[in-house]
Order: C-alpha cells, then sequence, then structure tokens
C-alpha cells in the first residue's frame, strides 16, 4: 500500500513539473514573440506636441509599422521619422508628396499644390500660412518625402531649410493604428473612441 502511494505521489510531482515546465515553455515564448514584433516590425511611439492636430492629439501613443515593411510611401500617409540634427524626438508628419513631384504653396490662399493640383485636404487644422523659409515650388529629391503636419501653422516641417525634403533613410515608420489617445487640448479629456487605424 506504502509502495502505491509512493508511486502516485512521485506520478502526480512528475506531471506537475512537466506542467509547470510547459507554462514557462509558453511564458517565455510569448515574451520572445513580442520582444521581436516590436523590435523588427511594429513600434509604439508616442506623439510630441500640436504640429497633427486635429488629427492626432499631444501624447497619443501610435503603433508603427517599421519603415522596411512598408513598401514605400504615398501621399497622405503619417510617418515617424527621427533627425537629431533637427529635432531630438521623433517626428509625426504627414507626407505630401515623393521623389519626382512638384510641391509648391500659395501662402496668400493657403493652398497647396502638387504637380501642379490643388490637395483638398479636409484633414488639416486650417489653411497653410506660415512660411519657414523654405523657396517653392520645389521638386522633391530622389528618396526624399516632402512632410507637413496637419495643424499647418504650428508646424516645423518640410517648409522648414533646416530640415526640407526628408531623406526617407530617416523615416522609422508609417503610422497605422491609435493604440491610446492623449488627453483632448481643449477638454483634456480622454477620447477613447478615438482609438483604431489611422486615416
Amino acid at each position: 500500500m506504502r509502495k502505491e502511494a509512493r508511486q502516485a505521489e512521485a506520478a502526480e510531482k512528475k506531471c506537475c513539473g512537466r506542467e509547470i515546465y510547459e507554462w514557462v515553455q509558453a511564458l517565455v515564448f510569448s515574451v520572445l514573440t513580442v520582444v521581436l514584433l516590436f523590435t523588427f516590425v511594429i513600434r509604439l511611439i508616442g506623439v510630441d506636441g500640436h504640429s497633427m492636430m486635429p488629427t492626432l492629439q499631444d501624447g497619443d501613443r501610435l503603433l508603427v509599422l517599421n519603415s522596411a515593411l512598408c513598401g514605400g510611401y504615398r501621399r497622405g500617409d503619417i510617418v515617424v521619422l527621427r533627425k537629431e540634427s533637427f529635432l531630438p524626438e521623433p517626428i509625426v508628419k504627414r507626407v505630401i508628396a515623393t521623389e519626382g513631384q512638384v510641391v509648391d504653396i500659395d501662402f496668400f490662399s493657403g493652398a497647396v499644390f502638387v504637380d501642379g493640383q490643388q490637395l483638398h485636404e479636409d484633414y488639416v487644422n486650417e489653411p497653410t500660412f506660415l512660411e519657414e523659409g523654405m523657396e517653392f515650388p520645389l521638386t522633391v529629391p530622389k528618396g526624399s518625402i516632402f512632410i507637413m503636419g496637419d495643424n499647418r501653422n504650428a508646424s516645423n516641417d518640410s517648409r522648414d531649410v533646416r530640415l526640407g525634403a526628408v531623406d526617407a533613410r530617416y523615416v522609422i515608420g508609417k503610422a497605422v493604428f491609435l493604440a491610446f489617445p492623449g488627453p483632448d487640448a481643449v477638454t483634456e479629456e480622454r477620447i477613447y473612441g478615438r482609438i483604431g487605424e489611422i486615416a
């Protein structure tokens, strides 16, 4: 009887040990998967400032698809880039034009033109009246993008001669999803209904 009890106890310990091992293995695999995902595929980056209002708020947390997986950028994409000689923190802006396209801005009417066609920009906070020193019309160089903030008159972007058209190699990636909202600029409340895909 004692022998059977000892065997049952040993079998129970063995089963418990196997269960713990399987849990630890699953946990390690999960952590490794998350680390690899956030290293090579997607990143979580915060918006710093009000230059992308009303689309994005200061403090928003964005999921950013790695630049190597984006397959190039198109007008309208919201990108995150880092150019420390211009600003130390990541820069979040909208792509207005890509290589070879001609950008022109009428600062009296606030209209932006790409290849002679006026852009219909329902995402901007107000028309583009702020000049920052760049001369227009401007042809976007090869391998570069022309970027602007949606809050045009409170944005440092490609209109600034210190930044200009940006070499795409500075781009970290494309913002694809609003993961956590920052406080609203007016009410200071977080609007959780904003969570979702970024347009």
